[in-house]
């Protein structure tokens, strides 16, 4: 089968893909690039999940593109518009023409002697098999499992007569008005999911085994309007996006530094949100310190809202069994329920699942100590976008795209093919790829990849810190080039 040749090959058209695309077309115009997606869509996540409010875990100013103004009213905004917004970058930039729909990578093999990297790829639509050659591979496929998300063995549930759904696979026909519904879980999907059906249920409950801290922001940025009304949109755009990482970056290294500071403020946050006598400690006092895991952003305080009006309510327990009409917790409390949602996690996945080969070699992320974050050791011509996780998702990816762009520019002025991060020494000390305590994290530490004590080879969770390495920094440090 005759292979179709490009300059880089990107895998995943959501936000990553579709952000990385733009970066390409603007710096590097001269490259050509092909964009795989799996999926029928663009969109990636934003287009995968469906589920009763779906919305950011972020500012849309920083979740959005450097280069493409986000001029929508709502900072914190719903899915549909975010997947509405990387539709417009894509037709904007002239990506949509790039994307093959329903190609499925499933592997990817790199040759030295040829310098270059061939990609195999299944298409959903026809079953027919696609291969693909590139110079440069670039993964924007996130670091979950699309076709299911996580969810632990329930005892008792295969007795429970209702239905149980994950977020991930939200049915388009389920109807829960005026039922008895069950949230399991405390994460971010949990506290967007309780309020958004409490409206139209019965009653929701959020069943959480342990709680997670909870913020309330505004669903629309005061000073960012202020500046939107008086500015032009590519110079107000700028500016709310460093006030808004500035801020973000802040209240991370308070966090981490003054914990029991940060702990007590927002405390006396839902105590003020919440009613008189609510048991604050028992629902919105975790055991960990705030970062260890993500904090929750909730907007305009929706989820509280929901508590105060008792069309809401949170049980902290463990599941003893599921029963047919509800759940049993080990306090011995019952939860009746018509709908269980799980909404219980990721399913953590590197490459979208794509085998890796090098010269014949087969090439498991979780043996390689990642490269400025982006790219494995002993790994040619090949980088992953990944995206922060304690600040907006896109910053990071912003980064990455433009850090390829200037490697590739390097490249090209210098004569060179081929370029492969030097692993560290293995005396270097190895410290986990994902700087977060969240189950989904702790249960993938195996299979992800590794990183070292040091630069340039250490994932800084700092955004201004990252522009000085890698918009400005050298793109020759600790690689090998080869012509």
């Amino acid at each position: 089968m005759a292979a179709e040749h490009v300059d880089v090959l990107i895998v995943g058209a959501g936000l990553s893909g579709v952000g990385v695309a733009s970066h390409l077309r603007r710096r590097l115009p001269g490259k050509t690039f092909t964009i795989l997606e799996a999926r029928g869509a663009l969109g990636g996540t934003w287009d995968l999940f469906r589920y009763p409010g779906v919305r950011s875990d972020s500012d849309m100013f920083t979740l959005g593109y450097a280069h493409k103004p986000w001029t929508r009213p709502k900072s914190i905004s719903d899915g549909a518009a975010i997947r509405d917004y990387i539709a417009e970058t894509a037709r904007e930039e002239g990506i949509t023409e790039r994307i093959r729909f329903h190609h499925r990578v499933v592997s990817a093999e790199w040759s030295t002697p040829d310098a270059r990297w061939t990609v195999t790829a299944e298409r959903s639509d026809t079953g027919e098999v696609a291969v693909f050659t590139c110079s440069f591979l670039l993964a924007c496929t996130g670091y979950y499992r699309y076709e299911h998300g996580y969810t632990p063995e329930f005892p008792g549930i295969e007795r429970f007569g209702g239905t149980v759904v994950h977020p991930q696979l939200w049915p388009e026909d389920l109807d829960y008005t005026g039922k008895k519904v069950v949230v399991i879980g405390s994460g971010a999907t949990a506290v967007t999911l309780v309020p958004s059906m409490a409206g139209t249920a019965e009653h929701v409950t959020m069943l959480q085994r342990s709680p997670s801290y909870v913020l309330t922001l505004g669903a629309r940025d005061p000073i960012a309007d202020a500046l939107r009304k008086w500015l032009p949109a590519r110079v107000a755009y700028p500016v709310i996006r460093w006030k808004n990482v500035l801020t973000a970056t802040l209240f991370y290294q308070l966090s981490r530094r003054r914990p029991e500071l940060v702990k007590d403020l927002l405390r006396k946050d839902a105590v003020r949100r919440l009613p008189a006598g609510y048991e604050v400690d028992k629902h919105f006092k975790p055991k960990y310190d705030p970062w260890d895991q993500r904090v929750c952003f909730v907007p305009d305080g929706d989820l509280f809202r929901a508590l105060r009006k008792g069309t809401a309510s949170i049980a902290t327990d463990r599941i003893a069994t599921f029963t047919e009409t509800g759940i049993e917790l080990e306090s011995g409390a019952t939860l009746d329920a018509d709908v269980v949602v799980t909404a219980t996690g990721l399913d953590v996945l590197m490459l979208g699942g794509m085998a890796l080969s090098v010269d014949g070699e087969k090439v498991d992320p979780a043996d390689h100590v990642a490269y400025k974050g982006m790219m494995l050791g002993g790994v040619p011509n090949a980088a992953l976008a990944i995206g922060y996780t304690n600040a907006s998702w896109t910053l990071k990816v912003d980064l990455t795209a433009q850090y390829v762009c200037r490697l590739l520019a390097h490249m090209d002025a210098e004569g060179l093919r081929v370029v492969t991060p030097k692993e560290p020494d293995a005396s270097v000390e190895r410290v986990p790829f994902l700087d977060l305590q969240a189950g989904y994290v702790k249960r993938a530490e195996s299979r992800l990849p590794a990183q070292a004590a040091r630069a340039p080879w250490r994932l800084r969770q700092n955004y201004p810190a990252d522009v000085r390495t890698l918009r400005y920094g050298p793109v020759d440090d600790e690689v090998e080039f080869s012509r």
